[in-house]
């Protein structure tokens, strides 16, 4: 159970770049963007063919997010120029994105297993260093050693990662670039009266996010040590539910407030999702539905908590209107007994 939480944990840090990445375009450009679903395999896709040929697994993961970045102005473009609802282009670009994904990997699997990767290489490095021992320190001192993972090198690694990421994105949201494409998912229709080239906003933004998207599949198939083509179904899912979750829990108050709490939610749930795959009655096949239910809890439990208190305010002041009248009532009938 331990090590399925420090796993949780692992994965939902590499999936927290995928999250800020639908971040941009589901809650700064309004766009219901699906080519995360493809644009996730194809980082991934291009990452682990390239390991494979022996390019470093760094300039692999690279070319992974630039090939998620073209993805994602395609869907654009398609959109802007081309006119296309936006929930179809993404969609085109997510059905168009399976063959080329294929015709990338060359088959439907693509193992990593024995070829060096950025966890390999950093593994490397960090057992040269005692970071391990000083971390362990603390779990031996208090006798609970075996409550400790095996290492903290994943979660360290990726969690100074996530950490530069969610920087990034906080920085370029604070631009002259980023604050035109925050208007523009506010109100296209003002930034175009401005004469704005709102189309070229939609791209980029789409671009950013969907190499977000890609980084974070080109880390998980290395994480995973293989490269499916069928990675990527539900992703969008994923990262709503990050989202919301994560809002949720978290607040908004702020941008760098609300993309710590896109991390913090794709951490979430992971952990969720890791309990509930613990419980004797759910099997492996439930992972989909306990997906839904997630998102679905995570929609559904915070508009009942709200409606919950503003009712409960509602009886608050009517209660207190109420003893007031009654109060001027009691002086009225004061005054015109003594007169």
């Amino acid at each position: 159970m331990i090590n399925a939480l420090y796993g949780a944990l692992e994965s939902g840090l590499i999936y927290a770049i995928m999250a800020l990445g639908v971040y941009l375009t589901f809650r700064i450009l309004d766009f219901p963007d699906l080519t995360v679903d493809g644009s996730f395999v194809t980082g991934g896709a291009v990452a682990s063919i390239l390991m494979v040929n022996g390019t470093s697994p760094f300039l692999a993961t690279l070319a992974g997010g630039g090939a998620g970045f073209i993805a994602g102005c395609i869907t654009g473009i398609l959109h802007t120029k081309g006119k296309i609802n936006p929930l179809l282009a993404g969609i085109l670009m997510m059905i168009a994105l399976w063959s080329i994904n294929l015709r990338i990997m060359g088959r439907p699997n693509i193992p990593l297993l024995n070829e060096s990767t950025l966890f390999t290489q950093g593994k490397e490095f960090w057992q040269s260093i005692p970071v391990d021992q000083w971390l362990m320190a603390p779990f031996n001192w208090l006798g609970i050693s075996s409550f400790a993972p095996s290492t903290f090198f994943v979660m360290i690694s990726v969690g100074v990662l996530v950490i530069l990421f969610k920087k990034l994105l906080d920085w370029f949201l604070h631009t002259e670039a980023g604050l035109a494409l925050r208007a523009t998912g506010d109100n296209a229709r003002m930034v175009k009266s401005l004469s704005a080239n709102t189309n070229q906003h939609i791209i980029i933004g789409l671009g950013i996010s969907n190499a977000f998207v890609a980084i974070s599949g080109a880390l998980i198939v290395q994480y995973n040590g293989f490269a499916d083509v069928g990675l990527g179904i539900g992703m969008i899912i994923v990262g709503l539910a990050s989202v919301i979750i994560g809002e949720g829990l978290f607040g908004k108050s702020s941008i760098a407030r609300t993309t710590l709490a896109v991390v913090l939610g794709a951490i979430a749930y992971r952990l969720i999702l890791s309990v509930a795959l613990q419980l004797e009655f759910v099997s492996a096949s439930d992972l989909k539905l306990i997906t839904a239910l997630i998102v679905t809890g995570a929609l559904v439990v915070p508009t009942w908590w709200k409606q919950w208190r503003d009712k409960q305010e509602r009886v608050k002041k009517q209660k207190e209107l109420t003893k007031t009248l009654e109060q001027e009532r009691g002086k009225d009938v004061a005054a015109a007994s003594t007169d």
